[in-house]
């Protein structure tokens, strides 16, 4: 199976990558978040996946497109669904069409690892690209595992972020604290 796995950060592609490779699944991981700002923070996560995946000998390719006007103009409008209608969607049709046009069998995300993350919204979306792209959607609910990928991320000493990747869910993470 040749599968292609969308990934967020280094530190949610852990147990996503440990749980696969049991399986006997090699994924290939995929790197296209152009919703991560600042710069800085998606220059971190994409560096910090790209040293990960050299050390744990997996194929990573990168999409490196830093969308900030993009982002911008497209949740302007609607920032309390940002997530599902701009976020997701964007990533994961581009993951999808990527998969397709080079040969992957199917696909998956890592997204499925948060407990933070909209679950069910990702899994449909997904669902969605699947059928309209003609190419099998490998879903797995890795969220049993998020500590545990977390925890050994930790130990690795992986960049872990604050927030989810968008500036307006950084200052989410601090108005919940208020």
């Amino acid at each position: 199976m040749k599968l292609l796995m969308h990934t967020c950060c280094a530190p949610c592609s852990v147990y996503c990558i440990d749980s696969l490779r049991k399986e006997g699944i090699e994924p290939t991981l995929y790197w296209y978040n152009p919703n991560i700002h600042p710069y800085i923070e998606y220059k971190t996560r994409r560096d910090t996946l790209k040293q990960y995946s050299e050390n744990i000998n997996v194929n990573l390719i990168i999409n490196d497109e830093y969308g900030l006007d993009e982002f911008c103009k497209n949740v302007v409008g609607d920032l309390e669904n940002r997530c599902s209608n701009y976020c997701y969607p964007v990533r994961l049709e581009q993951t999808v069409k990527y998969a397709k046009e080079n040969g992957f069998d199917c696909f998956t995300t890592t997204l499925f690892v948060s407990p933070y993350q909209k679950h069910e919204e990702i899994k449909r979306i997904c669902e969605n690209l699947a059928k309209k792209y003609d190419i099998q959607f490998l879903y797995r609910d890795f969220r049993v595992g998020f500590r545990e990928g977390q925890a050994k991320a930790r130990e690795l000493g992986l960049y872990m972020q604050k927030y989810c990747g968008c500036i307006f869910s950084e200052e989410d993470r601090y108005l919940r604290r208020s």
